[in-house]
């Protein structure tokens, strides 16, 4: 079928709230590129957002997957577990840099990680609340809407949301909140709504994801971890966007040195196959009881081989030091550009995990969605796959697979180059 046929079907039979407003489909996929129902080729510059650093179809994950299926494909690990399974979790256990010997749980996505976090630091701590930050995102379902430090489109239509959840100011100094001002806003919250005593857990990424690739300092992480401290307080570090890479080491959080209670994870952990996890001190994770955590479908067999042959391509493809030079890469161009256009600002980046900001002006500094829209449209037409992000929606975030080879990458940069120039001044 063609595009114009599924669009079709789409419009009929897919929920308008699980609709995506792109009206081509994807068909097949090697890398960094796509190409839809038509034929066309796209360069992928989101990555299923975030989800595919080793790239589409990793020769080494499909021939893992494709050995699985003539072993075995579900039992529920809950009614007979398997190899698979225990050996993610090892292997997530001597990767994950929480405070002492790790444990851990798997489920299918970032948000359901993120749900087991919060019962897990209920039952450690026999405390309630949890406290988030401003721009944080951490899923769809109840408890992760309620976390989300951005309303629109999360929440608007859903009701009252989860209580029990209470904010604090991210530090982005670029938009006026300093790492003094976002302390203070936190031990306000902590004076004010959730009392110590009260509140089980803090929950940070340690750099934005939707909330716009904004990096927490090591100085202000070794905050959160000290305040925790002092409060018999869990740290949680959401490093589902973060994670597996994208910012040059497994895990965003080791750039600062400091070892949280908890990681949940998931994205690129599998290359596309469904599958996350919530990795923590093993008092921590065995504090609930027996059958409280898990899930029908929660670490499948062939998810877990996945997992396994991305960790293999880790070690022997070196995609850490890859994620690094493309970092490099990535800031040297948008130095350019930030250097040629008043409207390009605040470029930044943590390995590959990189931004920058359309705005009014260096000046003013005012946020321009508009040009962040017209820029992934445009990209769009010019067969490049490119997102937009932040708690103003100004940003363009890039997430392509830290595999992509350099001449699509230039081929990608020079899309954008060429429409930065065409943008009205």
């Amino acid at each position: 079928m063609n595009n114009a046929e599924l669009q079709a079907l789409k419009e009929r039979y897919v929920a308008a709230g699980a609709a995506s407003p792109n009206k081509q489909f994807a068909a097949h996929a090697t890398n960094a590129e796509i190409w839809d129902a038509d034929g066309k080729r796209m360069i992928d510059f989101a990555g299923g957002i975030g989800v595919l650093n080793v790239g589409h179809r990793h020769p080494k994950v499909v021939a893992a997957v494709k050995a699985q299926l003539d072993l075995l494909m579900h039992t529920c690990q809950t009614v007979m577990p398997y190899e698979g399974y225990v050996k993610v979790a090892q292997k997530l256990s001597e990767i994950s840099p929480v405070r002492g010997h790790g444990k851990v749980m798997l489920a299918n996505s970032g948000a359901e990680a993120l749900e087991n976090a919060v019962k897990i630091a209920r039952a450690a701590t026999g405390r309630t609340n949890i406290i988030c930050f401003d721009g944080g995102y951490h899923g769809r379902t109840f408890m992760t809407m309620a976390m989300n430090g951005k309303v629109k489109p999360y929440q608007d239509d859903f009701g009252p949301m989860p209580g029990t959840v209470f904010r604090a100011p991210y530090p982005v100094a670029y938009h006026g909140v300093s790492e003094e001002e976002a302390l203070r806003g936190l031990r306000m919250t902590l004076r004010t709504d959730s009392a110590p005593e009260s509140t089980a857990a803090i929950f940070i990424e340690p750099v934005l994801g939707e909330g716009g690739f904004y990096a927490a300092s090591p100085t202000f992480l070794k905050a959160i971890r000290e305040i925790c401290d002092e409060h018999g307080i869990l740290m949680v570090v959401d490093e589902v966007q973060s994670g597996f890479g994208r910012t040059g080491k497994m895990f965003a959080i080791e750039h600062s040195g400091v070892e949280p209670d908890m990681i949940t994870m998931a994205k690129s952990m599998a290359d596309g196959m469904p599958i996350s996890a919530v990795v923590g001190t093993d008092k921590i994770m065995d504090s609930s009881g027996p059958n409280s955590l898990g899930g029908t479908y929660t670490g499948s067999p062939v998810s877990c081989a996945a997992v396994m042959a991305v960790m293999d391509i880790f070690e022997s493809e070196d995609i850490l030091g890859r994620a690094n030079k493309l970092g490099e890469k990535l800031a040297k161009r948008f130095a350019k550009w930030q250097a040629e256009f008043e409207f390009v600002d605040n470029s930044r980046n943590l390995g590959a995990m990189a931004a920058f900001e359309l705005v009014a002006d260096k000046t003013s500094r005012t946020p321009r969605a508009d040009l962040a829209a017209a820029i992934t449209a445009k990209a769009k037409e010019n067969g490049l796959i490119l997102l937009a992000c932040g708690m103003h929606a100004n940003s363009i975030r890039f997430l392509m697979p830290v595999t992509i080879e350099d001449e699509v990458l230039e081929e990608g940069l020079d899309i954008i180059e060429k429409i930065l120039g065409e943008l009205p001044a």
